[in-house]
């Protein structure tokens, strides 16, 4: 199971470690790529067709990740990045009972942003939902969108008379038949005298992301399904195997509610055809920064001393 939620409250049992990332200052060019400003989140620009298409910045898009996340993350953005994202069609179906709105983007532009969990927080909320044994697995270390393509935004939803309801979103990346640009990091950590430390990670893995899907409830999670799971740099027959081995068995994770609720309002935002859509401000996205350096695809974080 993918480490993403858990325990709303946990304590920490892990010493902070430098995940030995080069960064520079965050600077102005942070703004372009969807910083937030104030206390409200960037604003993402909404057209229905490629003649007319609008693009916002891939940051800006994406600004629902630190929004559902349950601990603190940090941002990098790739010096002079060019990620854009536009809705280049639109397609809605109403009928008495319900309704499905798809909408297909596109990725372009050169760059990559990645969000970064705080390995304390995330290693402590899934040290307190340890059963037995001294190892915990898949724990999730980071999300690195890097790469063009096409992906969509499918939403579902109810009709009660004048009153319509989303209940579902759901995103996929590897629209056209093209990879998802969209990786993810895990590890395991074994327990060393009685700690669980990020130092002392293993087992690094990269999985390629298909899919996110995200469901009205009071206890909302997200639904995840992978392309490819292997080591760094393996996008091989196996990897492929493993991924879909994966997707059997992977459990939707609990994320924050706020967030969740975030993501049904803008399907609705989607539904009514909305020119934009603002989100709110992240709280648990503690900084931007600019990267010193762009990684290759399936970036890893360096190894802390």
């Amino acid at each position: 199971m993918i480490a993403l939620g858990g325990q709303k409250t946990v304590r920490s049992q892990a010493a902070s470690q430098d995940k030995g990332s080069k960064i520079g200052v965050a600077s102005a060019a942070t703004e372009g790529c969807g910083a937030a400003e104030g206390g409200r989140g960037p604003t993402v620009l909404l057209s229905y067709s490629k003649e007319v298409l609008e693009k916002s910045p891939l940051g800006s898009f994406m600004y629902f990740l630190p929004l559902i996340s349950p601990v603190a993350m940090g941002r990098e953005v790739s010096p002079d990045n060019q990620q854009q994202v536009g809705v280049i069609s639109y397609e809605r179906k109403v009928t008495a009972r319900s309704f499905s709105v798809t909408c297909e983007f596109e990725m372009l532009g050169d760059g990559f942003n990645r969000y970064t969990f705080d390995s304390l927080a995330m290693i402590a909320m899934c040290a307190a939902a340890l059963t037995k044994g001294d190892t915990l697995t898949q724990v999730l270390d980071y999300i690195n969108l890097e790469g063009k393509g096409f992906g969509s935004i499918q939403i579902r939803g109810t009709v009660n008379g004048p009153v319509q309801t989303v209940t579902e979103v759901e995103l996929e990346f590897n629209g056209r038949r093209r990879q998802s640009p969209v990786t993810i990091g895990l590890y395991e950590v074994k327990r060393k005298s009685g700690l669980f430390e990020y130092k002392n990670r293993s087992d690094e893995m990269v999985a390629r992301v298909n899919s996110l899907s995200f469901k009205r409830g009071e206890n909302p999670r997200m639904g995840i399904t992978v392309a490819s799971i292997g080591k760094k740099g393996d996008n091989g027959l196996l990897s492929h195997i493993k991924a879909a081995i994966a997707n059997l068995f992977i459990k939707p994770v609990e994320v924050d509610s706020h967030g969740n609720e975030t993501l049904l309002k803008f399907g609705y935002a989607l539904l009514k055809q909305e020119p934009a859509f603002t989100f709110p401000k992240a709280a648990n996205l503690k900084d931007v920064k600019i990267a010193a350096a762009t990684p290759k695809l399936g970036w890893q974080p360096e190894a802390s001393e």
